[in-house]
């Protein structure tokens, strides 16, 4: 089953066994391929690195192709500096693939919208530098990009401003929208089959998950109607963040709109924050993520039953050290899965999985959601047959953040709740 499956929630691997390190992403398919291209994180600070580029022919293997745009010598996206929300368009006028992306200092006091330029989608991107209006650098921060069924260009901000680009994608043309969504950030877009404009925002809580909402409008300049949450009130949008919103184009030849959220977990952005990817629902000009599927294929958008071998292992503490080993005998390759509870105590958990000869697979696994989830945790890279040991350690750390004005946010405890772990076929 698993070699066909949306894991949401759980880091995924490329095809070398490394984290896929692509967050605040963007889908772009070219050529019956698709290119996810994101934010290259660290697993101790918030600095840039680069933006990574990967392919897959599925949505579930992917392999790395690139820092489609790595640190610049010197410049706004230099050393010491943030680049966040990277966002790409094949521009229909020139066929250039077109990169946009906030780029900031490390106190976030000197955002700009930056724009780079590449023949090829995962070819390495030129930095042009920052995105203007009326000659002058567009200075704002959380950004998001949407292209019409016409190939217009639109910049999404925080807020709600919206701009139409210019012909070439180079410059922003035109403020179509102004403050649509005060407070809002994280912008994403989607249009309707019956001509719906819909944009999505998350609330301001740094790192941490919210109600995510939206507005729709008949066209991007408006008017823009507030429609409220568009998953269940409460559940803080499935605990993840909106980045994106991708067109996809299933098995049967029908498009679904397919929400792409972050569920970061600073500071180990690396090893433990993951992707949520669901299916939306449209239906009557409004928009919904009414239900949570652990596990979907992208090929039918339905949901794919998890199960295999269980193997008992429980653990439930928030002190430093405590640990549950379980061995196991693996005739066939499969992954190993770890099944409990997340909520606002949780913390880091060390996995560390050993064979006869040593450690073949170490991470870190979070533990903490502001809304309670009971599931899957963390799925690992296949393990060929032999015999392992499987250790899962509490670490006494958390995710812990604070928002620009020092309010702290993330995870109250250090608690590890391990239900159990099973080995799924791969």
């Amino acid at each position: 089953m698993t070699h066909s499956a949306i894991f949401n929630g759980a880091p995924w691997f490329d095809d070398e066994g490394r984290p896929v390190n692509a967050h605040g992403a963007c889908i772009v398919e070219d050529a019956g391929v698709y290119y996810l291209l994101g934010e290259y994180k660290t697993d101790d600070r918030n600095h840039f690195i680069g933006f990574s580029c990967y392919s897959s022919p599925d949505l579930v293997h992917w392999h790395v192709e690139r820092l489609a745009l790595p640190m610049q010598a010197d410049g706004p996206l230099g050393p010491d500096r943030i680049g966040e929300r990277v966002k790409v368009m094949r521009c229909p006028s020139t066929g250039k693939f077109v990169m946009f992306a906030h780029a900031d200092d490390l106190g976030y006091r000197d955002p700009l919208i930056v724009v780079a330029v590449s023949d090829t989608v995962n070819g390495e991107y030129q930095l042009l530098g920052p995105l203007d209006y009326q000659g002058q650098p567009i200075r704002r921060w959380d950004m998001g990009t949407f292209q019409d069924t016409d190939g217009t260009g639109y910049l999404l901000l925080h807020e709600g401003d919206i701009f139409r680009l210019s012909n070439d994608y180079l410059h922003a043309d035109e403020l179509v929208a102004h403050e649509i969504a005060p407070d809002g950030e994280s912008p994403a877009m989607t249009r309707m089959d019956d001509g719906t404009y819909a944009i999505m925002f998350s609330n301001k809580t740094s790192w941490d998950r919210n109600d995510n909402y939206y507005l729709t409008a008949p066209s991007p300049s408006g008017p823009w109607t507030f429609q409220g949450t568009f998953a269940p009130e409460g559940t803080c949008t499935w605990n993840s963040q909106c980045s994106f919103i991708f067109p996809l184009t299933l098995a049967d030849g029908r498009t679904v709109p397919m929400y792409m959220g972050d569920r970061w977990s600073f500071p180990h952005q690396v090893s433990c924050a993951s992707q949520v990817w669901l299916p939306l629902v449209c239906e009557n000009g409004r928009i919904a993520l009414p239900e949570y599927m652990e596990t979907w294929d992208p090929r039918t958008g339905n949901p794919l039953p998890w199960d295999g071998q269980v193997l008992d292992a429980a653990l439930d503490s928030d002190v430093p050290g405590d640990e549950t080993t379980v061995r196991f005998q693996l005739d066939d390759e499969r992954r190993l899965a770890l099944i409990g509870n997340a909520d606002r105590t949780g913390g880091y958990a060390q996995l560390d999985i050993a064979d006869d000869d040593g450690t073949v697979f170490s991470s870190l696994v979070d533990c903490y959601t502001p809304t309670r989830n009971h599931g899957l945790l963390f799925v690992s890279p296949p393990l060929r047959q032999g015999a392992y040991t499987a250790t899962v350690r509490v670490t006494g750390d958390a995710s812990v953040f604070y928002k620009k004005d020092g309010t702290r946010l993330g995870s109250q405890g250090t608690r590890v709740s391990i239900a159990g772990m099973t080995l799924l076929q791969d």
